[in-house]
């Protein structure tokens, strides 16, 4: 490497986003990880935020906090079933050790298990309570873009899940021994963690603006979440360079045609449920009562600011 070579990637790698040295600290015997930090961060975050969004639309303060309960566990086993079927090889191939498969803590949550699964528990949680499921989960869901942001973080810490080489000043150093093989030269990766964490934010204000300027109700806050999410993954999952199953279906990552799929059955959804019920539900609950009438926040009142 002659000196000219060695000075331009001393500069650039100085311009990059630097990764942590570690994941993981210690306080005493107690490991605290990153990753863990980010993800309940991003479920503290999607609480209140739901919370607030509940109870502006006619529902009773509690209630959301009582739904995660359900939703959060039930998110969890689903986003890791969802991780283990899309890329079993890593826990159950040739010298791998199947019971890493339960060790969530080392990272792999995917996505559109941890939605499923968490909708199913909405729904357990939400017919004991006599909620109605639509307009719950259009309280709910911008919250979860937020929650989406902020675990992404927990692929920073575990430098993983980056993306193609850049030089880029905004590229993401990544040590070697987390690099794939074909990219051991590379210094710098685009940083999809970042890139996901600024649409999921972006996504966020637009939904929440959408909601405010047209009241959206009957599900369409859901499907108008799950079509701005999955426009900007598309484009993201196209950038990674990790290796996972069914990854080159028709020219496509399998999580690129989950996008593309998705967010034809979130449109369609989105249309039809505008012309078939315009407006916004009135009653939240199965069974109205006078009283829950009662308790909906005045406009412009706190309750109403998401």
């Amino acid at each position: 490497m002659n000196q000219l070579t060695a000075h331009v990637l001393n500069h650039v790698v100085a311009l990059s986003i630097p990764s942590p040295s570690s994941g993981v600290w210690h306080l005493g015997p107690l490991p605290i990880r990153g990753y863990a930090l980010s993800i309940i961060l991003g479920i503290i975050a999607a609480i209140w935020i739901g919370e607030r969004r509940w109870v502006a639309r006619g529902g009773r303060a509690g209630d959301v906090q009582d739904l995660a309960l359900w939703a959060v566990p039930f998110g969890l086993v689903g986003g890791r079933i969802y991780h283990v079927m899309t890329d079993h090889d890593l826990y159950f191939g040739a010298g791998q050790h199947p019971i890493e498969a339960l060790y969530v803590w080392r990272g792999g949550l995917g996505v559109w298990g941890a939605v499923a699964f968490g909708a199913l528990g909405v729904y357990l949680g939400a017919r004991s309570k006599g909620i109605r499921m639509l307009p719950v989960l259009d309280a709910l869901a911008p919250g979860v873009l937020v929650a989406q942001a902020l675990g992404r973080w927990g692929n920073w810490f575990n430098q993983e899940l980056f993306g193609k080489p850049t030089d880029l000043p905004w590229g993401l150093e990544i040590d070697a021994d987390h690099r794939p093989l074909g990219y051991l030269d590379d210094a710098t990766f685009h940083p999809t963690f970042l890139y996901e964490f600024s649409w999921n934010l972006l996504a966020f204000a637009f939904v929440i603006w959408a909601d405010r300027r047209f009241r959206l109700g009957h599900g369409r806050v859901l499907a108008l979440y799950v079509m701005t999410y999955t426009l900007g993954r598309g484009w993201i999952e196209m950038l990674r360079i990790d290796a996972v199953e069914l990854s080159d279906v028709g020219g496509l990552r399998f999580n690129v045609w989950t996008s593309i799929v998705l967010f034809v059955v979130a449109t369609v959804c989105f249309v039809v449920s505008a012309r078939l019920r315009p407006g916004r539900e009135e009653h939240v609950y199965r069974d109205q009562r006078p009283d829950q009438l009662d308790e909906q926040p005045a406009p412009g009142s706190p309750g109403g600011n998401l």
